[in-house]
């Protein structure tokens, strides 16, 4: 290795490339750890388990997980980013969804002249519609809560009927009712 390292730096040299900047690492091995250390211009490379080079993360293992998961985070930073936009009071949940469908038109480069609806994207992405995300939900956890016996308390909510009077007006929806539309709408029964 320190042959090999001795020809890198001597080739870069006469081609005027100074690749000896700073601290250089090597990637710390089993075969390292008894023997000399690398030199290069004199001095001891410093052994690392992993580094950055490129923006990629080099493993000993030669894995990516790392680097995944480092690429992830960014991205989760970058989106985060944006959380102000996403709490504004001040913008309409329409306009959220137009940046956040602008947002996804540029990770898929979909550039301006062409146009995609909604429903295409959602397709590419392999994603759900909100509305249809909802339902899911929805069902999956009326589904847990009828598993249950009836003498839980979530089961019995389902049913509970509070007695008194209740507000001039029309009374708000429930999320029983929501449901119930819902279901009906697609043909299934409460049962």
């Amino acid at each position: 290795m320190q042959e090999k390292t001795s020809t890198v730096a001597n080739n870069s040299a006469r081609f005027g490339l100074n690749i000896h900047k700073g601290k250089s690492k090597v990637l710390r091995t089993n075969a390292t750890a008894n023997t000399t250390p690398i030199t290069l211009d004199g001095e001891a490379l410093q052994e690392v388990d992993n580094f950055t080079y490129l923006g990629s993360i080099v493993d000993k293992q030669g894995g990516t997980d790392v680097d995944v998961r480092v690429r992830i985070g960014k991205a989760r930073a970058a989106f985060l980013q944006l959380k102000n936009v996403w709490a504004s009071a001040d913008l309409s949940i329409n306009t959220k969804l137009r940046i956040f469908n602008t947002t996804m038109k540029r990770i898929l480069r979909i550039r301006w002249p062409d146009t995609i609806s909604n429903k295409d994207l959602w397709q590419r992405t392999k994603q759900l519609s909100v509305e249809q995300d909802i339902l899911q939900r929805r069902f999956r956890w009326i589904g847990h809560t009828l598993r249950k016996t009836t003498t839980s308390i979530t089961r019995q909510a389902l049913t509970w009927n509070p007695q008194g009077k209740r507000r001039r007006g029309r009374p708000r929806n429930t999320w029983r009712r929501d449901l119930e539309a819902e279901v009906k709408r697609i043909g299934y029964t409460w049962s």
